[in-house]
């Protein structure tokens, strides 16, 4: 038998025209799918505000003079050790960089590490996007963890 559960919603017609538009622009292919979205973004809201574990994006443009700094704030020594899962550096042109971390932990955590990057004199733009709420505190077992200076050491 399905965990499937069937339920109905009353809803304004005005709202529910509003809503399909909107689906369809985003390319759902029925209500229920974009309900359940609705729903699972909004758990994972409810997971961050209470202060659980979640995943989530760190994206962190910044001058190139910066990245040590950048570096040490996300490197296995510092605090963020086991916040920082995998991480990826690109040179967007010559006068910055992009870095994007794969974080999980506490919320309050996660905001910290965010703080103090978004907070070094030259980061240009730093955004924190939460993905998910964690279930089960281990980390998986074929997830490949790389941290920017382990990237350094490999690439020079």
């Amino acid at each position: 038998m399905s965990d499937l559960v069937r339920f109905g919603v009353a809803m304004d017609r005005a709202l529910l025209t509003e809503f399909d538009r909107r689906i369809a622009a985003l390319g759902y292919e029925n209500r229920s799918e974009a309900i359940r979205d609705l729903v699972r973004a909004d758990l994972t809201r409810a997971a961050w505000d209470r202060g659980a574990a979640v995943v989530a994006t760190l994206s962190v443009v910044y001058k190139p003079h910066v990245r040590a700094e950048v570096l040490r704030l996300s490197e296995p020594e510092s605090l963020s050790a086991d916040l920082v899962v995998a991480s990826q550096h690109v040179r967007i042109d010559r006068d910055r960089y992009l870095d994007t971390l794969v974080l999980r932990g506490p919320s309050e955590h996660l905001s910290a590490l965010a703080g103090k990057i978004a907070g070094t004199k030259g980061v240009l733009s730093c955004e924190l996007h939460v993905a998910a709420s964690v279930t089960d505190d281990t980390r998986p077992n074929d997830a490949h963890v790389s941290h920017p200076r382990d990237r350094d050491q490999e690439q020079g």
